[in-house]
């Protein structure tokens, strides 16, 4: 099995490329050769391309696509060219330019973009009846700092990556949107610079959202944080249950990053995406109207 990994622009990855090495040979491509140094440095074995041409004519059988927010419709559609499965590393869309060239692309049923956070095993049993839920809300804690000195500055541009409301709230709609389902939409949302004033976008953020039926929810973002975790609650009539989702003593495996290799892999192997890609459609609407809604001070 040969596994192409098209761009290194997060750290998404490199953590992929961990667990993608036990089962398949890798081929890699970068631009930026700090990035590239540091991936090979780990895999010598990998074999490197010089473009993304190169990449997929040497016919993967599978593509982990991850470059800057504004390149992902041009990149994306390569790969398709190709009918190959493609993970694309969230999120992958983050303005209402970008989300309009997704939307054009002939996205086949073996193409998945999503949170790492849905396939993490404290999520996997967590089930919601929507006709009994009131309503939900998903409280994201990720620290935002790595941006505050300049940092992979594209992610925390508004108008390239997103910023703190897309790049880290992506964690908090996708968690509830597979809870609670796709017919949903942006009632109102804001963000704030509480702590590291240097960011570009916030570091505090809140999302309120409503479904088809009825039921409200909240997403709450808090990029000023000691620790990362990520809690899930939905509120019924008698009672509310909740689920928290850390990293534990494996990261890879708590905060589910395993679990979606597994998932491209089944795709590699013949299967569908496992997330519908209306799911993904949903929750990037719902990011990028928030992005465009929220004010940042």
């Amino acid at each position: 099995m040969r596994i192409a990994l098209a761009g290194l622009a997060t750290s998404h990855p490199y953590t992929d490329a961990r667990t993608l090495a036990r089962h398949a040979e890798l081929v890699v491509w970068e631009p930026d050769p700090a990035r590239l140094r540091r991936f090979t440095d780990e895999h010598p074995q990998a074999k490197v391309a010089d473009g993304l041409d190169e990449l997929l004519a040497g016919e993967p059988d599978g593509v982990v696509l991850t470059v800057p927010n504004p390149r992902v419709p041009e990149a994306l559609g390569r790969v398709l060219e190709t009918g190959v499965p493609c993970f694309v590393n969230k999120p992958a869309a983050a303005t209402r330019e970008q989300l309009d060239a997704l939307r054009r692309l002939p996205v086949h049923e073996r193409v998945l973009s999503a949170s790492v956070l849905r396939f993490a095993p404290a999520f996997a049993g967590f089930r919601a009846e929507p006709l009994d839920v009131l309503s939900v809300r998903a409280t994201v804690r990720h620290d935002v700092g790595m941006w505050a000195d300049g940092y992979n500055a594209w992610q925390d541009t508004p108008g390239e990556g997103g910023g703190t409301m897309v790049t880290m709230g992506i964690h908090g709609v996708e968690l509830l949107v597979a809870l609670l389902g796709p017919d949903v939409r942006l009632v109102g949302a804001a963000g704030a610079r509480r702590h590291y004033r240097t960011l570009r976008s916030e570091d505090t953020g809140m999302l309120a959202l409503q479904w088809a039926n009825g039921t409200v929810g909240t997403v709450e973002i808090l990029g000023v944080s000691e620790g990362e975790a990520y809690t899930v609650t939905l509120h019924g009539r008698q009672r509310s249950e909740s689920v928290v989702i850390e990293a534990g003593p494996d990261p890879v495996q708590g905060l589910g990053y395993a679990g979606t290799i597994e998932a491209f892999l089944g795709m590699v192997r013949g299967g569908p995406s496992p997330v519908p890609w209306e799911q993904t459609m949903a929750i990037l609407e719902i990011l990028v109207s928030a992005r465009e809604r929220a004010a940042t001070g």
